[in-house]
């Protein structure tokens, strides 16, 4: 009987497996919808597309997306560095910002779609990623027929964001900087240690207040150094203030990733792989050593902060502080609530409306 058993079971998680497998190369299309009307035809002056450009003799990615021709053109430039956003409109199908821009979520070099085995990681430097953005600008005004665009960094991003229009303002009509990164070191770790503290005490987490613990060193003042990052991170999204509010790693990255239509099964590998070469460009180690208090505090055009109110992978105060001490002509800071690390997603309607009526001109 217990032989009986164990054949039934082996025979189950087989076939388990092989639907699983089967489910996962069916939605695996590596396509995106376009739009269409009540009639079901492809809305007229609309964009909806998946595409390569060769971008300083590199292939880049993009997915453009956009209701109307007519409006504006935004660049959005994924997090990481080294980590492709597009997946989450699928997961979070509400986020209707293409109503009122044309969106071209950019994969730069060796990310996503475009990932290459054989692009030396020691070429991708933040000299090199500006340049980049530059000509991904000029292609998208030249195309789109724009004397300028908007621009916008998600988290890792706005390494690359803020210091392009920091250098180059004139190719931009506004900065909208989505969980802005300031600085790395005390000032962050502190920060975050002290919200997760406060989260795991309230709930009598004991497991985690100790795990949390052994993650960090304190000087005599309560300064925190992080000594496990990836601990540290996970703790944080364990304590709700993560990339998706409430939501692990998993459930808010890597699951909306693997069930993403717009990732073929190879792309969804390179995903991986060009995420985990990031990590040793020369990029990354900038990205490592900042503090943008000091490096950049004065930029000339319009500059706009969303931050989520339970952001702490990017501390919203840190955002807050740094949107005090910018000299830009115009600027505003919004925190937004019941929201973390992606506010764009985690609450599309609130953002979607101030990027619309109060930031698009």
């Amino acid at each position: 009987m217990i032989c009986k058993g164990m054949i039934g079971l082996g025979i189950a998680v087989v076939i388990g497996i092989i639907v699983l497998v089967v489910y996962f190369l069916i939605i695996s299309r590596g396509t995106i919808k376009p739009y269409r009307d009540a009639n079901g035809k492809i809305l007229e002056n609309s964009i909806a597309e998946k595409r390569k450009v060769t971008i300083n003799d590199v292939p880049n990615g993009m997915f453009i997306r956009g209701k109307s021709l007519d409006n504006p053109v935004l660049l959005f430039i994924s997090s990481g560095p080294g980590t492709p956003d597009y997946f989450l409109n699928e997961a979070y199908p509400k986020m209707n910002l293409e109503d009122y821009f044309i969106v071209c979520h950019w994969e730069y070099r060796g990310t996503g779609m475009v990932y290459d085995p054989d692009l030396d990681p020691d070429t991708i430097t933040t000299e090199q990623m500006i340049k980049d953005t530059l000509a991904v600008t000029a292609y998208l005004k030249e195309r789109f027929h724009k004397e300028k665009i908007y621009i916008m960094g998600f988290s890792g991003g706005t390494h690359i964001g803020l210091q392009t229009v920091a250098q180059y303002p004139d190719e931009y009509y506004a900065y909208i900087a989505m969980s802005q990164v300031v600085t790395k070191g005390p000032d962050n770790d502190t920060l975050m240690y002290n919200f997760m503290k406060e989260v795991f005490t309230k709930r009598k987490d004991k497991k985690r207040l100790k795990k949390l613990e052994a993650c960090v060193t304190k000087d005599e003042e309560g300064i925190v150094t992080c000594k496990n990052w990836y601990t540290y991170v996970d703790l944080l999204h364990q304590a709700g203030g993560g990339t998706i509010k409430d939501k692990t790693e998993f459930e808010g990255i890597v699951l909306p990733i693997l069930k993403s239509h717009c990732y073929t099964v190879k792309e969804k590998f390179d995903y991986i792989k060009g995420m985990k070469m990031y990590r040793k460009t020369p990029f990354y180690e900038d990205c490592q050593q900042h503090d943008y208090r000091k490096m950049i505090t004065k930029v000339d055009i319009p500059v706009y902060f969303i931050s989520g109110n339970y952001d702490y992978n990017c501390p919203w105060p840190l955002v807050e502080e740094y949107y005090s001490i910018l000299d830009a002509p115009k600027k505003r800071f919004y925190l937004i609530e019941d929201a973390a690390h992606s506010p764009l997603w985690e609450q599309s309607e609130k953002v979607v409306d101030i990027m619309a009526h109060e930031i698009r001109e």
